[in-house]
């Protein structure tokens, strides 16, 4: 698969991040894959410990806006009400495709659930940590990462809030 240089910048600091900080980590190759639940089977792991990262779009006001990468199991939806509330905000919603694809240097269907904006927080749902290992894209749709959740949090350390349906509601 061919890479933009954005994504191959992200895909470096990524690895950059993991090396410097330590973590316990394996690379994945596989055939190129953007749904979550395609991914898990291709990598091989419960649904439940894909780390599904999502680009949202908060509205503040009617001029101010937001942008967070809301961090879900891969087996659930963002509650987007939630992810609003959380930033006492009118209403949440995806954010469009170039716009997510600017602000994480990510291809649609491999954002990583972790942020080198400053601007741009990353909000993950408590149920993430409740597996001793997640998996993602590292910015591209032919290669994850699994990684030791203890890592992710002390290296990203996201805000943890309950933005997450539960599982099985539509």
């Amino acid at each position: 698969m061919s890479s933009t240089p954005a994504t191959v910048d992200s895909r470096a600091r990524l690895l950059d991040l993991l090396v410097e900080g330590g973590a316990h980590y394996r690379l994945l190759s596989h055939p190129p894959q953007g749904r979550t639940d395609l991914a898990s089977t291709l990598r091989g792991h419960r649904l439940e410990q894909a780390a599904k990262s999502l680009v949202m779009r908060v509205a503040l006001s009617r001029k101010r806006r937001r942008y967070v990468i809301a961090v879900v199991p891969g087996d659930r939806r963002v509650d987007r009400a939630a992810l609003s509330a959380l930033y006492a905000g009118e209403e949440a919603s995806f954010a469009v495709r170039e716009v997510a694809e600017q602000l994480t240097g990510c291809v649609s269907g491999s954002i990583m659930p972790l942020s080198f904006d400053p601007e741009l927080e990353v909000v993950a749902d408590p149920a993430l940590f409740e597996h001793e290992e997640i998996f993602f894209n590292t910015g591209r749709l032919d290669e994850s990462v699994a990684l030791r959740t203890a890592c992710y949090r002390e290296l990203v350390a996201p805000r943890i809030a309950p933005i997450a349906l539960p599982a099985g509601r539509p």
